[in-house]
């Protein structure tokens, strides 16, 4: 094993391997606090968020909320007509963004004097890593290592990717919009690709094994977008296994264990993320894994001393602000700041499917389960007049201890991504509704659904029954 304390071979407190969110939020903050930093990436900084996730999918879902506004103009006085969808302009504006965001990370990571290795990185022990460079195999030893290889899109045993069957990782690059989908998962990706691609005109069908889709939230927001998605003519299967499935050139046909089969254009298979640790050399350095996740204590430390992991590669939600708040913790805990450990329940969540879904916080059976006395209240935002205004129906479920704080907030309904952050700082602050309640909101704004769930908390509510 390498001894950092003695090798002249490097000079670096953190070698980061892998350049997404995590890694480089770590890199970034590091740097700032003037440790020397090895960033090692095999393909480009920023990661899957930048490239192929977080950022192109939301620029293509916002080319969807056009398209559907370009299709209502006249319910609200203005003519409009929706003539099609240009995929090769659409593209060109996402990957113009991608590449904007990319050339001022690129700079940022320049500029805080982070020396980043190009290759596939290794792990030899605890302080080193073998990275095999265009210019040959170089060994980074450091301090610390730190893990953030991220996750790749999972696929279902015994189905073949190909032109028609594809995962979201080729599904961003459609040239053309197909007639009928089969999107095989209800989770987050699955609902916002299956709510994309109704929006740009294809016939959706949604097969989910478990017996509602997005199954990770409140079961009444569940319902909601169930129903919502239903006046789209978005089909739902719940509680559907999918026995196999078959493809060549003109079309692909989805077995279902139960039920007749479905001939379809594509194949969307989206059945989660899962975690890429293979081929980074954790069994040569002893780290323990659990399905391949990289298990750590609160402090994001591994069971081998001088290892430290985070984000998608740490069992939890798989979220870009995580990783993003990971690597900054782990850098700030390695220069001694101590900060306060990332807990996964004060994490925001956000899907932007139409309607839109954002919660934080301990859903009611999760609050439950943990032995509080809980009470829920929900407010619809049929009465709220922005709500109204923008044509959007949902609504603002606060889940509270029995005369205590808000443990969680729920909603669904457009706009709810925007409105997350008021409620994160709720739960975060263990704020009870009566402290909310007397808050001023702007009007007519969304935000006045939440201060009205806080109103209809605390027993006095002015725009709903109590």
């Amino acid at each position: 094993m390498a001894d950092p304390t003695t090798s002249t071979s490097s000079p670096f407190d953190l070698v980061i391997l892998g350049a997404g969110s995590g890694g480089y939020a770590c890199a970034l903050r590091a740097a700032q606090l003037d440790l020397k930093v090895a960033l090692i990436e095999e393909d480009k900084i920023g990661g899957t968020c930048l490239h192929r996730g977080c950022i192109p999918t939301k620029a293509l879902l916002h080319a969807a909320e056009i398209a559907d506004g370009a299709r209502s103009g006249a319910a609200h006085g203005v003519r409009t007509t929706f003539e099609g969808i240009d995929t090769e302009a659409m593209h060109a504006r996402k990957d113009k963004i991608v590449g904007q965001l990319y050339k001022g990370l690129t700079g940022l990571i320049g500029q805080a004097d982070i020396e980043v290795v190009t290759g596939r990185g290794h792990l030899v022990d605890a302080h080193t890593v073998s990275v095999d460079t265009p210019e040959g195999t170089r060994e980074v030893i450091g301090t610390t290592v730190v893990l953030a290889t991220g996750s790749y899109a999972k696929t279902l045993p015994g189905i073949e990717l190909g032109p028609r069957v594809m995962t979201s990782d080729q599904a961003m690059s459609l040239t053309e919009i197909p007639q009928r989908v089969a999107v095989l998962g209800g989770g987050v990706i699955g609902v916002e690709f299956a709510s994309m691609l109704r929006s740009f005109g294809a016939e959706v069908t949604i097969v989910e094994a478990l017996d509602r889709i997005v199954a990770a939230e409140e079961p009444a927001v569940s319902k909601q977008l169930t129903r919502e998605f239903t006046k789209r003519k978005i089909k739902t299967l719940a509680s559907t296994r999918v026995a196999s499935v078959e493809a060549d050139d003109s079309r692909a046909v989805v077995h279902l264990e139960e039920g007749d089969p479905l001939e379809v254009d594509l194949v969307l298979v989206a059945v989660g993320r899962g975690p890429r640790s293979e081929g980074i050399g954790l069994a040569d350095a002893g780290i323990e894994t659990d399905r391949g996740f990289v298990p750590t204590d609160e402090r994001l430390r591994t069971n081998v001393d001088g290892v430290r992991a985070v984000g998608d590669l740490v069992p939890g939600v798989q979220l870009a602000h995580r990783g993003f708040a990971h690597g900054i913790f782990v850098a700030e805990d390695i220069a001694g700041l101590e900060p306060a450990p990332v807990e996964d329940v004060a994490i925001p969540k956000v899907t932007y499917c139409d309607p839109e879904i954002a919660s934080v916080g301990l859903t009611a059976d999760q609050a439950k389960g943990a032995a509080h006395e809980v009470e829920t209240v929900t407010y619809p935002l049929g009465g709220n007049g922005r709500s109204l205004i923008r044509g959007t129906s949902g609504s603002v479920t606060l889940v509270r201890e029995k005369d205590g704080p808000v443990l969680g907030v729920h909603m669904i309904g457009l706009g709810a991504s925007e409105l997350i952050s008021e409620a994160q700082l709720v739960v975060g602050w263990e704020a009870h509704p009566e402290d909310i309640a007397p808050m001023v909101h702007a009007h007519p704004t969304q935000s006045e659904a939440l201060g009205e769930a806080a109103m209809l908390a605390a027993g006095h509510p002015l725009h709903a029954h109590a």
